[in-house]
């Protein structure tokens, strides 16, 4: 179990670095939090189109955006929480719970956005929501 462990906080940090040197390398010059809300926001934004049609299939009711919404909720904070735990524990950077907040953030911006688009969705092709 340390192996996996040590080997996911040594992919993290890896990626981490990458994802700040790819910052700084195009003059984006990016904060820690501002990376945090763009990398967890996509990542858990993305994650809704794996996950909600497997839960679209399980729930065969009209609630799978709900059900799929709270499982990657829950999944981004797990993530989040295990990228701060790696970069205290790598140094690779502070453990804050403002990265933390930043990342769901990002999830919960995107997610609002791809709601609306939805809801407009079901109102055109549905006629009600």
């Amino acid at each position: 179990m340390y192996r996996i462990i040590y080997l996911f906080i040594t992919l993290i940090t890896k990626l981490h670095n990458k994802f700040i040197s790819l910052s700084i390398s195009h003059g984006l010059d990016l904060t820690d939090k501002q990376l945090h809300f763009l990398i967890i926001g996509l990542f858990g934004f993305c994650m809704l189109f794996v996950i909600q049609p497997i839960f679209r299939w399980m729930a065969k009711h009209d609630v799978t955006l709900l059900i799929t919404f709270i499982y990657v909720f829950t999944v981004v904070i797990v993530i989040t929480f295990g990228i701060e735990i790696g970069q205290a524990y790598s140094g690779s950077g502070d453990m804050d719970f403002y990265d933390i907040a930043s990342g769901i953030l990002g999830f919960f911006v995107f997610f609002c956005i791809y709601l609306v688009f939805y809801l407009i969705y079901k109102r055109i092709r549905y006629k009600k929501i």
